[in-house]
Parts: C-alpha cells; structure tokens; sequence
C-alpha cells in the first residue's frame, strides 16, 4: 500500500490496486475563517496550500469520506468532484447531504462494506470528550464520525481510525483487526472550554502497546486552526519514547509505502 499525505485528513491512498482519495479538502489557503469556538479560531483556513494540482486529486478510484465536518468535506470538494464518482460516507445522513449536493454513486458503509475485493470495515469514532458530547449543542456540532479497516488477501489491514479521540472502540477495533498499518488523525484539536477532539501526541504510546509491531501513520496536523501539535513535535515525542522505528508523519506531498 501507498499512503499519500495530501493536507489535513486529505490522503490518496493505493490499496491492492485501487487509489482512494480520503476526506477531500480541497480549498485554496485562507478560503475560510478559523473554527469559532475553537483554539486560535482567529487563523483562516486551510492554513497551507494543497501540494499537487486537482487533476491529481480527482482521478482516484473512489472516495472515502470519514464525516462532514468542512476541514474533511468542504465547498471546494463540493463544487470538483464529479457528481457521478463513487463516493463511501458514514451514515444514511451524510448520503442524504451528498445527494442534495448533486452526487449521486455513494454507498452507506457498514461492518460488510467491499469494493471490489477489497473489505470495508466501518468502524466507531467519539469526536470529543463525554463532557463535549453532553452540552447538546456541541454534540450536534461534533456529530458523528468514522473510520475504516481496509482488509485484502495481498496487504497488511489498514486501520484508518478517524477522527476520535482515545475510547475503548478503538482498542477494540485495534485489537479484533490486528492491523499492520494504523492511520492515527493527530493534530490534538481543541474546542474551548472542553479540551481535545482528536488523538495528540499521548496516543501514539497507547496505540503502540495495543500493536507493538505496527506502522502509525499520523495525519491531520499543520492545516487547520485548532490543531496544536505539529510534525516536529509529534516525532520528537515518538523519539523519545523510543517509537520512531514505527511512526511517520509524511509532509505534504510526501508518501510512505508498507
């Protein structure tokens, strides 16, 4: 397998022949205000520009979308995206919203999810805290979200985990798969008054205990407001904690391959 880090949770990822393209955003730089309510919402977003041009992007298999928040699914994706692509959402909610956006080829994933020979294992996210999650407003903002184990005879499982913060789900995903490579989203995104909504730099340790021999691939930093760790500071972690045989964290544009 082939992963690609594009920006953010975007990656194009080659899979037993296929070429996935994950959570696309696809505007330009500075398109959009920061995320109100959130950690340093006074930066706009995207806070970088996208590595390769748009013809790149869009001449993929299929697409995956993990959930609809605007820094995984944005206008941008939105207006480039041909209707008819095949594209794998969440739930019976975001199919709705996709098909009121014109699109039309999208599948619900599920536990028995395939495309092709390839298996597509929805898996359960909790995008923040249980505090977060019982302000009811803030529930409904931070909605639901997903991730996805891709299984095939020729790979290593792939474990895409989403955006989530640490629960017992994911140990359990972790542990049920035994994937060779996990795909961890850890920018350790902040809602004010409430703390993390994403995996930071702790989780890395938690997830190597539950699989000491696999790959992490960690995404979704240094591309929208509210994520405070970096590259640097994540692999200076993974260095000291003596893990940087088993986590990368590719720039944008650059890829890893298992």
């Amino acid at each position: 397998m082939k992963i690609t880090q594009v920006r953010n949770a975007t990656q194009l990822i080659v899979y037993a022949g296929k070429t996935f393209l994950i959570d696309p955003m696809l505007s330009k730089k500075d398109a959009w205000p920061g995320f109100e309510g959130t950690a340093r919402s006074e930066i706009r977003n995207p806070m970088v520009e996208l590595p390769f041009e748009m013809a790149l992007l869009l001449d993929v298999d299929a697409i995956i979308v993990t959930h609809t928040h605007q820094d995984h699914w944005d206008e941008a994706a939105v207006a480039l995206i041909q209707k008819e692509k095949l594209i794998f959402v969440q739930n019976n909610s975001d199919e709705q919203l996709l098909r009121s956006q014109g699109f039309s080829n999208l599948v619900v994933l599920s536990e028995t999810s395939e495309f092709g020979d390839i298996s597509l294992i929805k898996t359960r996210c909790q995008h923040g805290s249980d505090a977060a999650y019982a302000h009811p407003q803030l529930a409904e903002r931070l909605g639901d979200s997903s991730g996805i184990v891709f299984q095939h005879p020729a790979e290593k499982s792939l474990y895409l985990v989403g955006d989530s913060i640490w629960i017992d789900a994911v140990e359990e995903n972790m542990r049920k798969y035994r994937p060779g490579v996990v795909i961890m989203n850890t920018g350790w995104a902040h809602i004010l008054g409430y703390g993390p909504i994403i995996f930071g730099k702790d989780d890395l340790l938690k997830a190597h205990r539950v699989l000491p021999e696999a790959q992490i691939v960690a995404t979704h930093m240094e591309a929208v407001n509210h994520c405070l760790v970096t590259r640097h500071a994540l692999l200076e972690y993974a260095r000291d904690n003596h893990l940087q045989d088993f986590v990368s964290a590719p720039a944008d544009g650059a890829s890893v391959t298992f």
